[in-house]
C-alpha cells in the first residue's frame, strides 16, 4: 500500500520568466530535489526548440537531468522508450501549445498512468499555458476573449483532472478572458474558475494553493448564484449571472479550495454585508 502524499501542482498562466529571477521555475526546481524532470511537449504541433529553451531557463537551478517526452500519435504512448523516460522521474512539466492535444493524445494511456503514479508518489507536476489548462477536471478549449461571454461561444472538454473541481484559464488578464471563465462556471457552478495571469502560478498542495509570480490569480465562484440565463437564453445572447463571487489574489496570497475562500478569511464573515455606518 502506498501511503505517500500526492506531490504539488505548479500551474502557470504562461510566459513564465526564464531569464530573470525565475521565481516560478525555481519553485519547480526546488521540489525536484535534484531528480529528473520530464518536459512533456505533447501540446505542441512543432516541439522543436522547447528542450533547448528550458535547458537554458533551468540553468543554474540544479536541474541537471532534463529530458523531453513528445507524442505525435496516440499509439506512441505504448512505446517502451518513451515510457522509460518517466521511470524514476521526480517531476513532469507540460509545455504550451494546444491543450486538447494533451488530453486526446495521452488520456487513459500508459503515459498518463505513469504521470499519475509520479504525482501520487509525491512528484511535482507543472504546466504552463496549455499545460495549465489540461490540469483541471474540465478543460477550456476555446471561446472568445476580450468581450462579454455569448451563450454558445465556448468549447470545453475533459482535462487530466489533476486539480479536481476547478477549471483553469491562462494568459488571463493579458487576453481579457474573464467573460469566458464566467461562462464556464455558469455551465457548472460546482466548479471554481481559476484565471492565471502570465508569469504567475498557483502552487497547489493538498486542498490549498498559494500564488507565485508577478501577476494576479482570479477565482470565480458561482456556487451562490441566484440567477443565470445560461440554459434558457438563445445562442449568441449575452450571459446574465447574478451574485457571482470574485477573488483577486497576488503573490503571497493563498486560497482554501475546500472552503472556497482566501486563506485566513472566515467564509461566513466573507459573505456578510458591509456594516452600515451612521452619517
Amino acid at each position: 500500500m502506498n501511503d505517500a502524499t500526492p506531490g504539488p501542482l505548479i500551474i502557470i498562466g504562461g510566459h513564465e520568466d526564464k531569464t530573470g529571477d525565475r521565481l516560478i521555475l525555481r519553485a519547480v526546481a526546488e521540489r525536484l530535489r535534484g531528480g529528473r524532470l520530464v518536459l512533456a511537449t505533447i501540446a505542441s504541433h512543432q516541439p522543436d526548440g522547447y528542450l533547448e529553451s528550458y535547458r537554458d531557463a533551468f540553468a543554474g537551478l540544479e536541474v541537471s537531468d532534463l529530458v523531453e517526452l513528445y507524442v505525435d500519435e496516440r499509439g506512441e504512448t505504448h512505446d517502451k522508450e518513451k515510457l522509460s523516460l518517466l521511470e524514476g522521474a521526480a517531476g513532469v512539466f507540460f509545455s504550451g501549445g494546444d491543450q486538447l492535444r494533451i488530453a486526446s493524445q495521452i488520456g487513459d494511456t500508459p503515459i498518463e498512468q505513469r504521470i499519475r503514479a509520479i504525482h501520487l508518489a509525491g512528484g511535482v507536476v507543472a504546466g504552463t499555458s496549455a499545460g495549465a489548462s489540461a490540469m483541471s477536471e474540465t478543460m477550456l478549449v476555446g471561446g472568445a476573449s476580450s468581450e462579454s461571454h455569448r451563450i454558445g461561444d465556448l468549447r470545453m472538454a475533459p482535462g487530466l483532472g489533476l486539480m479536481p473541481n476547478a477549471i483553469i484559464d491562462q494568459h488571463f488578464a493579458e487576453r481579457g478572458r474573464i467573460g469566458r471563465l464566467l461562462g464556464a462556471v455558469a455551465h457548472n457552478p460546482r466548479i471554481l474558475g481559476v484565471g492565471i495571469d502570465e508569469d504567475t502560478a498557483i502552487l497547489v498542495e493538498g486542498d490549498r494553493f498559494s500564488v507565485l509570480g508577478s501577476g494576479a490569480v482570479y477565482v470565480v465562484d458561482a456556487e451562490d448564484v441566484t440567477q443565470s440565463n445560461i440554459a434558457e437564453a438563445k445562442s449568441a445572447s449575452a450571459l446574465s449571472l447574478h451574485d457571482v463571487r470574485l477573488h483577486v489574489l497576488a503573490a503571497g496570497d493563498g486560497f482554501d479550495l475546500a472552503q472556497r475562500a482566501p486563506l485566513g478569511a472566515n467564509r461566513a464573515e466573507a459573505r456578510a454585508p458591509f456594516p452600515k455606518v451612521d452619517a
